[in-house]
């Protein structure tokens, strides 16, 4: 029997209710063994002993095959400088996770407000460069506050070759999108993807502007299948791409190093909602199946198409719906009915 570690970091307000759904999927799948570390994390955590991500957390994280997050942050835990606590970026860089993968798929066409014939295409996001670079440098000035764009050819060439090696394995085509028309930064994040993509012939390549790609991803999703950006630009679209497929609630994500990944719900931690059962767990259980795919044995691929399956099957029935949806079940009531599809 496969035997995986997971790191469970629960975090803050609805995190822990849908990390509780994602690892009910977890223990339906017999045929692998799966042993269970939680760890403190987060904005309460920072109340509770002053460090939103301790020390032995990140140990644990070190040691274990994959950490599975709820969601981290609330509005009104912030640092000095007014940035909201953000360990899972903290986790993003230290562990080196560059890839930030951000699946869109509808369905069930009531959950979109378009009449798209289909959308199913992967947004990959770099999750340690870009805009985010500069974040930690504090304000160097009380008239002032600048921000700086990142980009790497290490970074860039990492990012690329990830992103061209899942092209290969969907319908071998990938976009660009990056903003070289006005951003140095920019012009070269493009000129090293146009290196990287003579590495590829067999994938068709085309380059899109950021502001363009907001207007095409509500005109016509269903022409990308992959898709590659900036750390900020990838943040901004793949909330756009969410809302055309039914909320946050149905975005799962992963960011993926060379050794160690981590698995969330793209959501907040929805403080509004939290303790009330009425957080949509779908894109936990989505980002589940995106960890067992990532494990690569074959017993774990095999479960993670099961996954996939249950959810499929499920809400295949647009009365199968969570408040966000549209409808009425519970958190514990559409993990049921998924748990109860596999």
């Amino acid at each position: 029997m496969v035997q995986k570690q997971i790191a469970l970091l629960p975090g803050d307000g609805i995190g822990p209710e849908v990390l509780d759904a994602g690892v009910a999927v977890l223990r339906a799948l017999s045929e692998i063994d799966f042993e269970y570390l939680e760890m403190p994390c987060g904005a309460g955590e920072y109340l509770k002993n002053g460090n939103p991500l301790p020390e032995e957390t990140i140990e644990i994280c070190r040691q274990a095959d994959a950490i599975l997050l709820g969601a981290m942050g609330m509005p009104n835990v912030r640092w000095a400088d007014g940035r909201e606590m953000a360990p899972q970026i903290d986790i993003r860089e230290i562990f080196g996770l560059y890839a930030g993968v951000r699946p869109t798929r509808l369905y069930n066409a009531s959950h979109s407000p378009l009449k798209a014939p289909k959308i199913d295409y992967v947004l990959i996001r770099e999750s340690t460069e870009g805009l985010f670079s500069t974040r930690l440098r504090g304000r160097e000035s009380t008239e002032f506050v600048k921000d700086e764009m990142l980009v790497t050819r290490a970074g860039s060439e990492r990012l690329f070759r990830f992103s061209f090696e899942l092209a290969m394995k969907q319908r071998k085509k990938l976009t660009l999108i990056d903003k070289a028309n006005v951003l140095p930064s920019m012009a070269f994040f493009r000129e090293v993807f146009d290196e990287i993509a003579k590495e590829y012939p067999q994938v068709e390549t085309e380059r899109v502007y950021v502001d363009a790609m907001a207007l095409y991803l509500v005109q016509r999703p269903h022409t990308f299948d992959v898709m590659v950006t900036e750390n900020m630009f990838g943040d901004i679209l793949s909330d756009l791409a969410a809302a055309t497929v039914g909320g946050m609630g149905m975005a799962p994500s992963a960011d993926i190093g060379d050794a160690q990944a981590v698995f969330q719900p793209a959501h907040g931690s929805a403080p509004d909602i939290a303790g009330q059962g009425k957080a949509n767990p779908v894109a936990t259980i989505l980002s589940v199946a995106m960890m067992l795919e990532w494990f690569g044995e074959p017993e774990c691929v095999e479960a993670a198409g099961k996954v996939r399956k249950a959810v499929e099957t499920v809400l295949a029935d647009a009365a199968n719906a969570t408040g966000d949806l549209g409808g009425k079940l519970s958190t514990s009531e559409m993990t049921g009915l998924i748990v109860g599809a596999l």
